[in-house]
């Protein structure tokens, strides 16, 4: 939850500088794939996987990251496993939208952003939470959390307001695959 507060904090001061008009874009995709074969996705390259040794409560091991920029915007992936229980043991919908709103009212006061999306969401039958938040010149912060069985899953990418930005972030949103479906 530091790092995740720490990067809203970091977009939030500076999200309004980020409204210029976008440098060629040229970076590769790279498919970033779990070393448990639970998940994959697709990332500007290069990416760069970090480990967090910190533990809050409930984790049963320390949380994984990627991290890539793609003219000046940033993309951000990460997972953390919790006890057993912890979340299929509880309503998994409600824990996905506090996890996923988590700090974002504290560092995107809506006096000053404005929430357009703002809701929850399914992944192959997985709950999730979305929140998308706009500035004054139209740029984005975009998250997503899922909750799959007791495995946290964070995505959050900026977006400058012009069509190529926003075409690559919801890419990186969109290409997220889990290897289990939701039973019924």
């Amino acid at each position: 939850m530091k790092r995740r507060s720490f990067a809203l904090m970091m977009i939030a001061a500076p999200l309004a500088a980020h409204a210029q008009p976008a440098a060629p874009q040229s970076a590769d995709w790279q498919t970033i794939v779990g070393r448990d074969l639970r998940f994959r996705l697709e990332m500007p390259a290069p990416a760069t996987e970090t480990k967090a040794a910190e533990k809050e409560k409930g984790h049963t091991s320390e949380r994984i990251a990627w991290a890539s920029k793609r003219d000046g915007e940033m993309f951000d992936f990460d997972y953390v496993d919790y006890q057993p229980g912890w979340f299929s043991e509880r309503d998994s919908k409600q824990m996905a939208r506090d996890l996923g709103r988590g700090e974002a009212e504290k560092a995107f006061p809506r006096a000053k952003f404005k929430y357009i999306r703002d809701e929850p969401v399914t992944l192959q039958g997985w709950d999730g939470y979305a929140l998308d938040i706009e500035d004054a010149q139209g740029a984005l912060v975009q998250m997503r959390t899922y909750i799959v069985k007791d495995r946290l899953f964070r995505l959050l990418v900026t977006a400058k307001n012009n069509e190529p930005s926003k075409a690559a972030a919801q890419r990186f949103l969109d290409s997220l695959r889990l290897a289990e479906t939701r039973p019924s």
